[in-house]
């Protein structure tokens, strides 16, 4: 398959955040999508290594943008936030949104879509519409979905035995993708939460333990009915 680059959007400190589109065109596409914490680099090797894949199979023909860093300064920095020190998935101008945050490294922004990073994604997804969100964090082994999607939670369930929930107890995501998708797309977003290689894990061994689940997740019948 081949990717197609994409015009290129700029981080607060005003280097390039580059995506990518499938050649295949839709009304809807698939978003794949990592780093929105600078910090959770496991997001990021397991989009790299389905890119890997998606570049040499021929089977995988659904219209996708790809995103494989959204948060390029904290991804070069080693922080969670933003250049600003502002978390990006609690920016997104959703009903949930709000000013106050539990913890600094929480911090919403001064106002919803205040990050240059989200403005590009967002009109990412005005020009390109989602039909799904697949989005890359690191966190603890988790599947977390957002909309009518638990078929394909379950997909990657079978391969790797993650827990699957549609809510995370005691750690409300006010201004996420999670709400913001479904509530403004009608796209469900599916937040595949990878295990912390400070706990043990190489970055190979995450990818490896959920590559065939992926695989089978982006191949699925069932993904074609969100286009």
């Amino acid at each position: 398959m081949n990717l197609v680059d994409l015009k290129p959007g700029s981080s607060a400190m005003g280097d390039d955040i580059v995506s990518f589109r499938t050649e295949n065109k839709g009304s809807k596409y698939i978003y794949l999508m990592a780093g929105v914490h600078g910090d959770e680099v496991e997001g990021v090797y397991v989009l790299d290594e389905i890119m890997k894949w998606l570049k040499e199979t021929e089977e995988y023909q659904l219209p996708t943008i790809i995103i494989p860093i959204l948060n390029v300064d904290g991804y070069r920095a080693g922080t969670r936030v933003n250049a600003h020190g502002v978390d990006l998935n609690r920016n997104l101008p959703s009903k949930s949104w709000t000013s106050e945050a539990r913890e600094a490294k929480y911090n919403p922004g001064a106002e919803a879509l205040s990050e240059p990073e989200n403005q590009y994604l967002d009109k990412l997804f005005s020009k390109y519409k989602p039909g799904f969100i697949l989005t890359m964090h690191s966190w603890k082994p988790m599947i977390n979905y957002n909309g009518d999607c638990k078929d394909l939670a379950d997909i990657l369930h079978k391969h790797n035995n993650y827990e699957v929930c549609d809510d995370i107890q005691g750690h409300p995501t006010p201004g996420s993708l999670g709400d913001y998708g479904p509530e403004k797309y009608g796209a469900p977003v599916l937040t595949f939460e990878c295990p912390l290689i400070s706990e043990g894990k190489t970055l190979k061994e995450v990818w490896d333990e959920s590559a065939e689940g992926f695989k089978e997740l982006l191949l699925s019948e069932n993904l074609k009915k969100y286009l």
